[in-house]
């Protein structure tokens, strides 16, 4: 069983930047899809960004050009690299792994097997 642990949120002012890691307690071999997912209260959890094999990513419409989803070379670590924060983008932050979907799935949170305990992030104005 996968275990994720991430970390790197915090809080920061409107304009600013923060980093999110997520270990896996194993070696994430280049399968399936990987993936960054919010959910501020009272609302559903999203997709942030995904990437599926370690060839394709995707990001929600949100974060584009501000948010960059990318793995280290030895495969064990995701991260999520957040520029230009909004009061919007806050949200408890979640990384997920799912070894079994294809491309299309990556960006809905249902069918991903593994999920780290979620990192909270928040923007003030």
């Amino acid at each position: 069983q996968v275990q994720l642990v991430t970390s790197g949120g915090g809080s920061v002012q409107a304009g600013g930047s923060l980093e999110l890691s997520c270990a896996a307690s194993e070696y994430w071999s280049t399968r399936g899809c990987m993936g960054w997912f919010r959910q501020a209260p009272g609302k559903e959890r999203e997709e942030v960004a995904s990437m599926w094999r370690d060839v394709v990513t995707r990001y929600a419409d949100s974060v584009k050009d501000r948010f960059t989803i990318s793995k280290d070379n030895a495969g064990n670590i995701l991260y999520l690299q957040m520029n230009s924060l909004k009061p919007e983008d806050t949200a408890m932050y979640y990384c997920a792994a799912g070894p079994f979907l294809v491309l299309g799935a990556c960006g809905s949170p249902d069918g991903y097997d593994y999920w780290g305990q979620g990192t909270q992030v928040t923007v003030s104005s």
